[in-house]
C-alpha cells in the first residue's frame, strides 16, 4: 500500500506544518504534495529536512519569493518544484496539481485524472470528478478553519482529511 500526503496553504504556519509532519512520519506516508502557499522559502527547507520521500510542489497565489522557493527546492534531489502546475505518475495513479479551485475542476472534468488536488480558497472539498476525485486538502494554516491535510491511498483510491494535532 502507498499513500500521499496532500497539504495546502499552510501559509508559514510551521508549528502546524511540523505537527502535520511528525503525523505523516508516523502514518508511513510515501510522498508528500504542497498545493501553494506555502509562504516563506523557508518552508521548503522544512519540508525537504523532515521528510525524505518525495515531495512535489507548486507555486500558490501567496508565495513570498518564488525564485528562492525553486531554488531552495533545487538544492534537493527528493523535491520538486513544477512551477504553476503538475501531472504526475505516483505508485500507478495520475495526479494533477494546481492552486486554484476553477481550473482543477476543468482537469478533473477531463477524465485523465485519479486525483486532482489543489488549494486557495482553505475549504475541504471532496467530489467524485471523471474517472478520480477533485480535492482541496483544507489549510494547514489553520486560519479560517481547522488545521488538515489530505491523504490518499493509491491501492483502493480514497481520499480522507486528517486533522493536524
Amino acid at each position: 500500500m502507498s499513500t500521499i500526503a496532500v497539504f495546502s496553504d499552510s501559509h508559514d504556519n510551521i508549528w502546524n506544518l511540523e505537527k502535520a509532519l511528525s503525523q505523516i512520519d508516523e502514518m508511513g506516508v510515501d510522498a508528500l504534495l504542497h498545493c501553494g502557499d506555502m509562504n516563506a522559502p523557508f518552508i521548503v527547507k522544512i519540508m525537504a529536512d523532515r521528510f525524505s520521500g518525495p515531495i512535489h510542489i507548486i507555486f500558490g497565489n501567496n508565495e513570498g519569493d518564488g525564485r528562492l522557493i525553486q531554488t531552495l527546492a533545487a538544492k534537493y534531489d527528493h523535491v520538486t518544484h513544477h512551477g504553476d502546475y503538475a501531472e504526475l505518475e505516483l505508485f500507478g495513479r495520475q495526479i494533477a496539481m494546481i492552486h486554484y479551485p476553477e481550473p482543477a475542476l476543468r482537469i478533473a472534468q477531463s477524465g485523465q485524472f485519479d486525483l486532482v488536488c489543489y488549494g486557495h480558497d482553505h475549504t475541504q472539498r471532496k467530489e467524485a470528478v471523471g474517472r478520480g476525485w477533485l480535492v482541496n486538502p483544507g489549510e494547514l494554516m489553520g486560519f479560517m478553519h481547522d488545521p488538515t491535510w489530505g491523504l490518499y491511498d493509491t491501492d483502493s483510491g480514497e481520499f480522507l482529511w486528517v486533522a493536524v494535532t
